[in-house]
């Protein structure tokens, strides 16, 4: 691997205070899109909107967890049409999201707290490039397969980096053995192929 993107460097090395959080991607907003898909060749957002799209149909409601900009509703309103909400912590990466035209709402929001969202409320959820270093950990995928309704897929992206140092297989199992959800499959995945890593792809059926 060579040297990382200093961009890449301050989001990863974020502690997990959401005003840090909130100041790195208010200063990353508006350069986001080029400085990720073209500069680091971030594919995540493409594999998981496809992974997701192969569940679900342009008649179903679909949340997606810590949107940014937008790059994960893009690709999968291109694959399948379905009505996309976004929730993000950031309101810079929200008005880059809001500005692609496929969102039907989009808010504010803390994953790492109780979201403002009815239980069951959506036909499926995607998280990409959340659950990753100082951003948001495993016992936030709990809160997503809430507001999704029973037997409604989950598509979570988790960096290489955090997958063992948080936790997050034994979390998974514990989440399947608590009768939250049900595994279907974890798989690795490219994620920043010019930066070199790659993610587990989590694919979740709520309980």
């Amino acid at each position: 691997m060579g040297t990382e993107n200093p961009l890449l460097t301050r989001a990863y090395a974020l502690a997990g205070d959401r005003d840090d959080i909130r100041a790195v991607y208010a200063d990353w907003a508006e350069s986001y899109d080029d400085d990720t898909l073209i500069g680091m060749g971030y594919v995540a957002p493409a594999i998981a909107a496809e992974t997701l799209a192969s569940e679900i149909s342009s008649l179903d409601r679909v949340l997606d967890a810590g949107c940014g900009t937008g790059l994960v509703g893009k690709e999968l309103h291109e694959q399948c049409e379905p009505t996309i909400d976004g929730v993000d912590l950031s309101a810079d990466m929200l008005k880059k999201a809001r500005q692609k035209g496929v969102y039907d709402a989009l808010e504010t929001a803390d994953l790492t707290q109780k979201l403002d969202i009815k239980d069951d409320a959506y036909d499926g959820v995607i998280s990409v490039g959340v659950f990753t270093s100082g951003h948001v950990g495993p016992s936030a995928m709990n809160e997503l397969v809430r507001v999704i309704k029973p037997g409604a897929p989950a598509v979570i992206t988790v960096h290489e980096k955090v997958w063992d140092k948080d936790g997050y297989a034994e979390h998974l199992e514990q989440m399947e053995q608590d009768g939250i959800a049900k595994i279907r499959e974890i798989r690795e995945a490219p994620y920043h192929q010019k930066e070199g890593y790659s993610c587990k792809l989590c694919i979740l059926e709520a309980a």
